[in-house]
């Protein structure tokens, strides 16, 4: 998710922040904050209320990554934003079973959560009320999240539990995928026209801001489960071919002693290429991106040779003629790579690039093969 800056890791996992959620931030704290609390500590008690939300959302999305890590699918990051938060994992589910404990473990997760505020709220409801009202808050709001994720359609966690229902039946991962995504993609019609309905007829006291909100979420679901059903298709067309199928194999390949100068106007200018393989007498030395180029001043490009800026062959992830396609893919979004050499023999021999899969996979769309 594009637009986020990094917070930290977490059991290892790159915790992100999306501009999105100090949209939300915004409006949790004020709307947390009673017209009749003046004093700065309801203003404090908003703020932290806000943060402990987050935090349990952040929890609901690890509690999905740690599961997923017992079954060797890595989780690269979090990322939190206007809807809640999201996990990137970087690979399928290859079992129903570990699809649905994957699934189950955020809304559990946001269940245990509730009670413990739920209990905090029992035992402090009588106290100091900014603060019996945080736990009272914190409580509804987690019970409502888990809630909320367990409706059955995909891509929320109640859609994943369903599809790895199908899955198990049927056997069939793709149209167990395909059900669960026309479930999810009805769902958010129905928040649509549900919010529509709320703005013009304002029933149970509702207001227009509620309408508004629905549909939101509505148009929110209804993209994410075309979008995650799109991406399920794109990885199973994948499957079956080999990086030697997909490279390309008219990559530029400039030496290591070449100044940067020279291959700015001889090559990159010229062809329009962002990346280029460095290689001397057809040996793999590294590959050199426009960032490298950018990170060197450009009043040095006279002299300063590609070989003393480009990213070497040992901090490289090379895939062989034979690798599948998928696992390359894969490799790609773990490490946050764009493209990736192919190399025979200690030779490069082509270049898969993301660019070139996004092509080859469209092509294929369009010409349903």
């Amino acid at each position: 998710m594009g637009s986020a800056f990094n917070l930290g890791k977490l059991f290892g996992i790159q915790l992100r922040l999306h501009y999105t959620w100090f949209i939300i931030f915004i409006f949790l704290t004020i709307s947390l904050v009673a017209p009749e609390w003046s004093h700065w500590l309801y203003w404090v008690t908003g703020i932290v209320t806000s943060l402990l939300f987050f935090a349990s959302v952040i929890a609901h999305e690890l509690a999905h990554s740690l599961v997923a890590r017992v079954y060797n699918i890595p989780v690269k990051s979090i990322t939190l934003f206007i809807f809640g938060g999201i996990a990137q994992m970087t690979r399928e589910v290859t079992h129903p079973r570990a699809e649905f404990r994957m699934a189950a473990a955020g809304p559990a997760c946001s269940l245990v959560i509730g009670g413990v505020f739920f209990l905090l709220w029992w035992f402090t409801r009588s106290t100091v009320e900014p603060i019996a009202t945080m736990f009272q808050w914190l409580a509804f709001i987690n019970f409502g999240l888990a809630v909320f994720n367990m409706i059955p359609g995909f891509p929320l966690d109640g859609g994943r539990v369903f599809r790895s229902a199908l899955w198990r039946v049927t056997g069939n991962y793709k149209r167990s995928t395909r059900i669960a995504t026309r479930v999810g993609q009805g769902v958010g019609y129905l928040f649509i026209v549900g919010g529509i309905l709320i703005i013009f007829l304002r029933p149970f006291g509702l207001d227009w801001f509620s309408g508004v909100w629905l549909a939101f979420i509505g148009w929110f679901l209804e993209n994410a489960a075309s979008a995650s059903y799109r991406q399920v298709q794109w990885r199973d067309a994948l499957r079956g071919f080999t990086a030697s199928t997909v490279m390309t194999s008219d990559s530029p390949v400039v030496p290591s002693n070449i100044t940067i100068s020279n291959l700015v106007q001889g090559y990159a200018l010229l062809s329009g290429h962002n990346f280029f393989l460095v290689a001397d007498e057809g040996k793999l030395r590294g590959i050199l991106t426009l960032q490298n180029i950018k990170s060197a001043p450009q009043q040095n490009w006279g002299v300063t040779q590609v070989g003393e800026i480009m990213t070497p062959v040992e901090k490289l992830k090379v895939a062989h003629p034979d690798q599948d396609a998928l696992s390359i893919l894969e490799q790609m979004d773990e490490n946050n790579m764009n493209q990736m050499p192919v190399v025979s023999e200690g030779r490069v021999i082509g270049l898969v690039a993301r660019d070139n899969l996004i092509r080859f996979l469209r092509t294929r769309s369009e010409l349903k093969m």
